[in-house]
């Protein structure tokens, strides 16, 4: 869960990599999350509050999918092509530093944080 609220701090943080960890961490959370403000929302008959979620962690994902694309090499519109983009999402990143940034893995938090 760490990851979450790590990538909702950084929500217009486009610069930089993010770990695979970091991004499917986030995304599972994500769904998780949709799920159940639509079932509650859907229950009490207010849907307008699962659309509200969804709109408060849009530019988060995309940060972090732009980051993402980082950690593997790749500029962060590669994002936009549908198919490749989840291949590179599985993609280990590059050992150690590259053009965007440190290695996340160098500097990932510790259990606990946050």
């Amino acid at each position: 869960m760490k990851y979450y609220f790590i990538v909702l701090q950084n929500y217009v943080n486009f610069n930089g990599r993010a770990s695979r960890s970091e991004y499917w961490y986030f995304f599972l959370f994500n769904i998780i999350f949709s799920f159940g403000f639509g079932f509650v929302c859907g229950l009490m008959k207010i849907p307008d509050f699962s659309i509200l979620y969804t709109l408060v962690v849009l530019l988060p994902s995309i940060a972090v999918g732009v980051r993402r694309m980082h950690d593997v090499g790749k500029s962060g519109w590669y994002i936009l092509i549908p198919f490749y983009n989840f291949i590179l999402a599985l993609t280990p990143g590059d050992a150690g530093d590259n053009e965007y940034g440190e290695d996340p893995l160098v500097n990932e938090p510790e259990e606990g944080a946050l």
